[in-house]
């Protein structure tokens, strides 16, 4: 349990940049998730947190101490791999107890040790089963008992859950945060899954193209998001582009296609910016601070607990989202919509450069 600090961490390969300089404050005991598409860095990070990789430049910091250089068998942070790498020979009382046996405890302390692990990861009962007589589920936690079994600073999880199911993923998701609270560790898990980030994360860092766009709770990130990307990375989104066309302090009047909406709250420069609207936050019926906008229906697709209305408004398409049958159930295709919009909930970023 450790602060882990990154500073100014750069990466390169060849002449690929993975890294152009992260820094990261990781507290005690937080779960923190690296969140970004393929290629963004996020591994490359964790294998050099972990000591399979070494930075060009920068500096690393378990609490006080400088770790940058050390190798992973010293750093005190150990690594869960993508596909378990549990050994098939093996049954999962020896691939838990392999890490303490390299150590040379007592046998006595490894077989107490194992029957912890195996405790807290619920697989009591399974101690002389093989790998392959496991379901997905059960490796991953076989592979979590072998890492927290020798008892590390940090634990790091690379996309842990990418291999099961859909309901095996929601299962070992819950465990995993359950597993992570009931022994205070500090865990720095990486995804490409936002709705993942999400649910099991205390803050979140997004990542794009060896960059650290944005860190914050899950709720800052989904709500307050500071650049297009992270706007349009996290879940599904609206994001319109738009042009000031007047100013008056901190609110701004934009226009798109040819509608024109006044009284955005927006404080950087430039005047071409986009509009960040979530689905859940536009209505079907008028409010005291809404604007409006007439289109016409596109589609409206049925999820079960919610529905969305995609409507056109010019060449724009905006999707709604609301759990009211009533709203919808007069709404065809071509048929006239109108979206209304509160001004609070219009995000105005700059638009970002390619």
């Amino acid at each position: 349990m450790v602060e882990v600090k990154l500073q100014n961490i750069v990466k390169t390969f060849g002449e690929t940049v993975a890294l152009k300089g992260i820094n990261l404050e990781i507290k005690h005991g937080e779960l923190f998730t690296l969140l970004g598409p393929s290629g963004c860095g996020k591994t490359t990070t964790l294998r050099i947190i972990a000591g399979l990789e070494y930075p060009d430049t920068g500096k690393i910091y378990f609490g006080d101490e400088e770790v940058t250089y050390l190798p992973s068998h010293q750093k005190g942070a150990v690594l869960v791999f993508q596909n378990y790498a549990l050994w098939p020979h093996m049954s999962v009382s020896d691939n838990i107890a392999y890490g303490l046996k390299i150590k040379k405890l007592p046998k006595d302390e490894v077989m107490r040790k194992v029957q912890w692990a195996l405790e807290l990861v619920k697989l009591k009962g399974f101690e002389n089963r093989y790998p392959t007589q496991l379901s997905g589920g059960q490796q991953q936690r076989v592979a979590i008992a072998r890492a927290l079994v020798v008892e590390p600073k940090v634990l790091l999880l690379d996309e842990p859950l990418s291999n099961l199911d859909a309901k095996l993923r929601l299962e070992m998701r819950s465990e995993i945060r359950r597993i992570q609270r009931e022994l205070g560790i500090t865990v720095i898990y990486v995804t490409h899954d936002q709705e993942e980030a999400m649910a099991i994360s205390d803050r979140i860092a997004v990542m794009n193209v060896g960059t650290v766009e944005q860190i914050g709770t899950p709720k800052d990130i989904y709500e307050s998001p500071r650049t297009e990307f992270v706007a349009s990375f996290m879940g599904k989104t609206n994001v319109v582009p738009a042009k000031i066309v007047e100013r008056d302090g901190n609110h701004v009047a934009v226009e798109f296609e040819n509608f024109h909406l006044d009284g955005l709250t927006y404080t950087g420069e430039g005047d071409r910016v986009v509009l960040v609207i979530r689905p859940e936050r536009i209505r079907l019926k008028p409010g005291k601070n809404t604007v409006s906008l007439l289109g016409t229906v596109d589609l409206v697709e049925y999820y079960g607990f919610f529905i969305e209305v995609i409507g056109l408004f010019g060449e724009t398409r905006l999707i709604a989202r609301t759990i009211s049958d009533k709203e919808v159930e007069s709404l065809r295709p071509t048929k006239e919509v109108t979206f209304y919009i509160d001004r609070d909930d219009i995000i105005v970023l700059p638009k970002q450069q390619l």
